[in-house]
């Protein structure tokens, strides 16, 4: 195997990039001159270095002088911590920021629940976001329980209703504990609508008509 087929073999493991795209991506940076590839070869190095991982909601953010463990999100009073967001990846985060229709919290569940797999708690983070609930569920000094909703937000996919039906059967119990409700998202979104590429206004109505 050549330069260029491993090039491509790494290219390929990028999400949605077939061997076509990962074989233009390494002719493109063989056309390219030498100091733009230095370049990038030095931003990929960096990115372990200037990224890290927020130790409440698991998004990535750009580390400060502080060293934050916290994101600017989890960080944020003013942040609705009466509602958490349960979504695919950082991506689908971005997305539902950018729309600027939600100011509640958010989980990242590190992927969706594979359809026929048996070892489904190492294919996401079904029992950090528990301990996440039931720390936030917890009523406070006044007997006052902070967090009020969760919003399961997933592509609407078959994957993603089995995700969505396998997250809400593991919280039903916590749920009905602490008098949380669940929710998805509703009509606004289209079958088979990845969230990460859906509109502000696709995802105002869906947050919208969540049930």
């Amino acid at each position: 195997m050549d330069i260029i087929e491993k090039l491509a073999e790494i290219f390929k493991e990028f999400p949605g990039i077939g061997e076509r795209q990962a074989k233009r991506f390494v002719y493109f940076l063989v056309s390219r001159s030498p100091v733009y590839n230095e370049n990038l070869s030095n931003l990929i190095s960096d990115l372990k270095k200037e990224v890290t991982q927020c130790k409440e909601c698991f998004r990535f953010f750009i580390l400060t002088q502080k060293k934050e463990k916290l994101c600017d999100i989890c960080s944020n009073a003013n942040v609705d911590s009466s509602t958490l967001m349960i979504v695919e990846k950082d991506s689908d985060l971005e997305s539902v920021k950018k729309s600027r229709v939600y100011n509640g919290k958010y989980f990242i569940l590190g992927g969706l629940v594979p359809i026929v797999e048996k070892n489904t708690k190492n294919k996401v983070r079904i029992e950090e976001l528990k301990k996440k609930i039931e720390s936030e569920a917890r009523p406070n000094k006044l007997g006052l329980a902070s967090l009020k909703e969760i919003i399961l937000a997933f592509s609407l996919s078959p994957q993603g209703d089995h995700t969505d039906s396998y997250v809400r059967e593991q919280l039903k119990d916590i749920a009905e504990k602490f008098g949380i409700k669940i929710s998805s998202l509703g009509k606004g979104l289209s079958t088979g609508t990845e969230l990460e590429y859906s509109d502000n206004d696709t995802i105002k109505n869906a947050l919208k008509n969540r049930q």
